[in-house]
């Protein structure tokens, strides 16, 4: 089951599977907003890479089939073109994995700067 969510920096409490998700707009308010673009950047990446294996599997088994048939270049064109697929798919919204390790990687953010400070979540 994939969890629908909608994380934004507009000042809006964050939602997870259509309810307010408090747990991750206080961590939110420990990290600060460069590190939210960077989190946020690394987990589109990190769903980029996996669309990419997806997008790879699924065009391996393609013979001499397409444009430019069966040559030497083929897998390399191929290899090129799931990668940009993957990337474009991910920054659109992707398949919610980005979502889900944002989430993840905020909240460890937000425990590490609170047991650096000396106080518990």
């Amino acid at each position: 089951m994939i969890a629908t969510s909608n994380y934004t920096s507009s000042g809006t409490i964050p939602t997870l599977n259509g309810r307010p998700d408090t747990v991750l707009a206080d961590a939110l308010s420990k990290v600060s907003p460069q590190a939210q673009k960077k989190t946020r950047e690394k987990a589109q990446d990190f769903e980029a890479v996996f669309l990419n294996s997806m997008f790879s599997q699924m065009t391996s088994s393609i013979k001499g089939e397409g444009p430019f048939g069966d040559t030497v270049g083929t897998g390399a064109w191929r290899s090129m073109l799931t990668d940009q697929y993957s990337k474009s798919f991910a920054k659109a919204g992707g398949i919610g994995i980005s979502n889900d390790v944002f989430r993840t990687l905020i909240l460890q953010q937000a425990n590490r700067a609170a047991s650096s400070q000396g106080t518990t979540p």
